[in-house]
């Protein structure tokens, strides 16, 4: 089966053919930094981590750009309240999200172009509009000629005369039409600035993309992909000025994720209805965050609470469960027992090529993993020695790093803990034997608040994190 995936802009799934063979190209919108970093932001990184590790994983050479936009309305405004200046402030919340990206086993992009340090591409660009007639100059600001452009509409579905007809666009009497949409603004007082053909200003939003995704990827790239929010007018003026500039298709696929929701809502900075990734982590770990996101359908809203990630949290426990060594005395599983573990290993790995491929369906991946774990924990119960359980183990760890899942545990300090805690379980097992069960019930639980798990079974007892 080759690779499928959803296309916004045909509105179907189509096979996946890259523009170079085995080489991807992808951009995706990247944070405007004006504020912390919310847990909706993360969801658009972490969507496309899974996607950039898939296609790695099924043999193409990833080039992932995202951007940081760093000039805007809302960094101005915020600095000006802050009384900072807006590029410090820019780079501080820049520099905090690149730490989220690490804390959340996102993937650090191969490319993340400023939009501060693009100007002269954008300016270019721009210039390259005007001389082609799709874009005009007034008072310093310049404006993209949307009803030039025969296509306009075509990602999200919209007609021109429609958007007209119900805009809520405020009325710039020097527009030649409401709908115009700047690509060049003219400088204010009081806010960075720079040199063009048509005076002092700052770049737009929309030709921002277009002209880092055209530096860094070239004119056609493979995947663009955001926010549903931004179907329109973000992505929308992206084709419109890209590809009237260039007379190419922009990006061959559209992919765009749902939205996370808290309350119903979307999770927004303007509606005050966030978790920003500071406070989520605070309280949860970055595997139960991945684990949400992919126990979902990425083109679907994904609701938020803390139930939700209580279960998230408990789905990659069961996911590590299959990873504890043999039981203690272990002699060797039955023929059967090992024959359908053998047998369940190829199924999880097939299954899980065949749901990835189908447009990247993550939680139907996961659902043939959860099958392996079962039959695994069936078969450590049946007496397996580490070694029949190995192979199996080794799948889960190779299928959960696809993922971006960490199941090892990393962490030195617990390991330093490791010869104590089997001696408290040698200590708790004398006290059972004596039916001190009182004082043995407090071990186990004591152990439990510190995050071990002790098992107890006929042939002894067992324990994990």
């Amino acid at each position: 089966m080759s690779q499928k995936i959803y296309n916004t802009l045909t509105r179907k799934i189509e096979d996946f053919k890259t523009v170079e063979p085995n080489k991807v190209r992808m951009y995706v919108c990247g944070p405007t930094v004006y504020n912390k970093a919310h847990i909706g932001h993360a969801m658009s990184a972490l969507v496309f981590d899974i996607i950039r590790r898939y296609l790695e994983y099924r043999g193409y050479e990833v080039k992932h750009a995202m951007n940081f936009t760093d000039v805007d309305d809302k960094i101005i405004k915020r600095a000006n309240e802050l009384g900072m200046d807006p590029f410090a402030l820019g780079q501080q919340y820049i520099d905090e999200y690149r730490q989220h990206l690490a804390d959340l086993n996102i993937l650090p992009p191969t490319i993340t172009p400023y939009a501060t340090r693009e100007i002269d591409q954008i300016v270019d660009m721009i210039q390259g509009l005007i001389d082609k007639g799709y874009a005009y100059e007034v008072d310093g600001d310049v404006y993209f000629r949307v009803e030039k452009d025969k296509e306009y509409g075509k990602l999200s579905g919209r007609r021109i005369e429609d958007m007209q007809s119900g805009s809520r666009i405020d009325v710039d009497q020097r527009k030649e039409s409401p709908m115009d949409f700047a690509l060049w603004k003219a400088a204010r007082p009081g806010e960075p600035s720079w040199d063009t053909p048509w005076g002092k200003g700052r770049p737009g939003w929309h030709i921002e993309c277009s002209a880092m995704s055209r530096h860094h990827l070239g004119d056609e790239i493979d995947i663009h992909g955001g926010g549903n929010d931004l179907i329109f007018p973000h992505h929308e003026n992206e084709i419109a000025q890209t590809e009237c500039l260039t007379g190419k298709t922009f990006a061959r696929y559209w992919v765009h994720h749902g939205m996370l929701q808290l309350s119903g809502e979307k999770m927004s900075k303007s509606i005050g209805n966030l978790v920003t990734v500071e406070d989520y982590l605070k309280e949860h770990s970055a595997n139960s965050f991945r684990m949400l996101i992919l126990n979902s359908y990425y083109r679907n809203p994904i609701s938020f609470s803390e139930e939700v990630a209580e279960q998230a949290e408990k789905a990659v426990d069961r996911l590590r469960s299959a990873l504890k060594p043999a039981m203690p005395g272990a002699k060797g599983a039955p023929a059967a027992s090992l024959t359908a573990l053998e047998e369940q290993t190829k199924s999880a790995k097939a299954g899980f090529i065949e749901s990835m491929d189908n447009d990247f369906n993550s939680a139907g991946a996961l659902g043939n993993l959860f099958d392996l774990v079962r039959v695994v924990n069936q078969t450590r119960a049946d007496g397996a020695v580490d070694q029949e359980l190995l192979p199996a183990q080794q799948l889960i760890l190779e299928l959960t790093g696809v993922l971006g899942l960490q199941l090892e545990e990393k962490d030195q300090g617990k390991q330093a803990a490791d010869p104590f805690i089997d001696l408290l379980v040698e200590v708790r097992m004398e006290l059972r034997k004596q039916k001190q069960f009182a004082l043995s019930d407090l071990v186990r639980d004591r152990l439990a608040e510190l995050g071990v798990i002790l098992e107890d079974s006929k042939e002894g007892t067992t324990w994990h994190w």
